[in-house]
């Protein structure tokens, strides 16, 4: 069964339609990476995956769960599935480690001393471990953006969703985050990553999605992608998106 199943996705806002009948599936294990142009629908997409967006037709399955069955229970879901999003979203208030803790106490019932064990050494994990009293003021970009993906990981996600994770972060903070989420490949997370990375893309994912206008255009291997040879199959839309993408 694939960890992740979307099955003719569509959704609109009131009459702009925003995707248009997507299908893909991610396996256990899968690096899949998604791009496109601005407003290609990308960051929806992943975004319907834990429900921070309704969808008004198809199915999306996480593990066997139905993310658009009124049964689902949203936050148990939200749990399962890490969101890493472009803007770090940590609360400003708190330190970066009660930024870890909060939800693990509040959404998985973990005790506060377990929480912090587990916050710190995911701190160690991402190379934050000295900043754990500091708040998110006082860290620049790219270590919010690691300390984002460590509370993600806090809650044991089977798989984790990557919106942009280094589109708002200077150049020399982008390696940074990107060496975290590269580790986090080869030790076999599930993950779904939209970005215009495309080094990223070539190193670890093993599938790419190109999306154009809402609708999945392309969904291929990596080297059925990137390959010179390939590239002489896809779209043209693709083919134009990756010259303008690779020459820079």
């Amino acid at each position: 069964m694939a960890m992740i199943s979307i099955d003719s996705v569509s959704k609109w806002y009131g009459n702009f339609q925003v995707l248009a009948d997507c299908t893909t599936q991610i396996d256990r294990g899968e690096v899949v990476v998604v791009c496109g142009p601005s407003g290609s629908g990308k960051s929806t997409l992943i975004k319907c995956i834990n429900a921070l967006e309704p969808f008004q037709q198809g199915t999306i399955t996480v593990d066997g769960t139905r993310v658009n069955d009124p049964k689902t229970t949203l936050p148990r879901l939200r749990a399962r599935v890490g969101m890493v999003f472009q803007h770090f979203e940590l609360f400003p208030h708190l330190s970066i480690t009660e930024n870890l803790v909060l939800a693990q106490v509040q959404v998985l019932a973990r005790s506060r001393d377990e929480s912090v064990d587990r916050g710190l050494k995911l701190l160690d994990r991402v190379g934050l471990r000295e900043h754990a009293a500091k708040f998110p003021g006082q860290l620049s970009g790219g270590q919010q953006q690691r300390v984002a993906i460590a509370r993600a990981l806090a809650m044991d996600p089977i798989a984790m969703l990557f919106d942009e994770p280094t589109s708002a972060l200077d150049p020399e903070m982008i390696t940074e985050v990107l060496d975290v989420m590269v580790e986090l490949a080869r030790e076999g997370m599930t993950m779904i990553v939209v970005t215009h990375e495309m080094g990223f893309a070539r190193k670890v994912a093993h599938r790419v999605v190109f999306m154009d206008q809402g609708r999945i255009v392309e969904d291929r291997l990596k080297d059925d992608f990137f390959g010179e040879s390939a590239q002489a199959g896809l779209s043209l839309r693709a083919r134009d998106f990756l010259s303008k993408i690779l020459s820079h």
